[in-house]
């Protein structure tokens, strides 16, 4: 589509989460204008109504409020031109809303520099893979300030089925590490279950029944123990994905001094995938790290 009007709302980033988390805000009627580096990715958005940036600059040109669902710190930084002298310029008078999964130290200070430049900040990341993305059944935790959450909160309402304040940055995104520290270990733990019952022969359908009928199944042990007893490995969360939020959870807790010890194992299980080449398949990959170390007798 031609971009021709004034759109309220920018959408940087239509990666694996970014593309139907845009989706649904087109779908819902949002006015959009939308910008990915890679500009093929913008295809879905592009039939689906929105407009299609030509480059972040039109983004922060033509909007007031832009989403970012970018990979990293280093995105974002580039982005926003933060390090830029015309970073006050592109920044004042903007509502940023931070959607990522970054450190958050990075997130404090990416706060206060853009309300150093006139512009106000929500950090909003969620909780979630792709299907929740796609259906709309995100969960988000907010933070900032309580005025500024308060006035973006209904434009997440598409994307996400609840939305949690959690006080000042950056409370939102140490509760999604906090939300980590369970979610990690759980399907790293069912990928070891899936390990454990195809060694002694035993029938994975049927444990995946059997899991699916006992008090600890949920939605996400549902999916990701149906996925492993195929060996069905298309993304939903990537290995990659995995292993940065191992990361960033890790380095949140030895910082501050917290015993970390299932978060430290899921960090050098995913390691060790991404050394055997897993990066892009589904997180439940992580299977192939368990039958690396039975091979190797560890």
């Amino acid at each position: 589509m031609t971009a021709t009007s004034s759109a309220a709302v920018g959408f940087a980033g239509l990666g694996a989460m970014g593309e139907p988390m845009a989706l649904n805000l087109a779908k819902a009627g949002t006015p959009l204008l939308v910008w990915n580096r890679t500009a093929a990715r913008a295809k879905a958005l592009d039939d689906a109504g929105a407009e299609v940036a030509g480059s972040s600059d039109e983004v922060f040109a033509r909007t007031g409020t832009i989403i970012l669902m970018l990979v990293d710190g280093a995105a974002i930084n580039a982005v926003l031109r933060r390090s830029d002298t015309d970073f006050p310029d592109r920044i004042r008078g903007k509502t940023i809303i931070h959607m990522g999964t970054t450190a958050p130290a990075f997130s404090l200070q990416l706060a206060n520099d853009i309300k150093a430049a006139g512009g106000a900040y929500v950090e909003a990341p969620v909780s979630g893979s792709r299907i929740p993305a796609e259906t709309g059944q995100l969960v988000a935790m907010l933070a900032g300030e309580a005025a500024v959450v308060e006035r973006t909160r209904s434009l997440l309402n598409p994307m996400c089925r609840e939305a949690f304040y959690c006080g000042p940055v950056p409370s939102a995104l140490l509760m999604k590490l906090a939300v980590n520290a369970f979610l990690l270990p759980l399907v790293t733990a069912l990928a070891e279950s899936m390990h454990f019952a195809e060694r002694h022969n035993l029938n994975v359908e049927q444990l995946v029944s059997i899991l699916d009928a006992g008090p600890m199944a949920s939605v996400v042990s549902r999916i990701k123990a149906a996925k492993l007893a195929k060996r069905e490995f298309t993304v939903q969360a990537s290995v990659a994905n995995a292993f940065e939020n191992c990361r960033l959870t890790a380095e949140a807790a030895h910082q501050a001094g917290i015993s970390s010890p299932l978060i430290d194992a899921c960090h050098a299980l995913y390691r060790e995938s991404l050394q055997l080449g897993l990066a892009d398949l589904d997180m439940v990959a992580v299977l192939k790290a368990f039958e690396q170390r039975t091979r190797r007798g560890i």
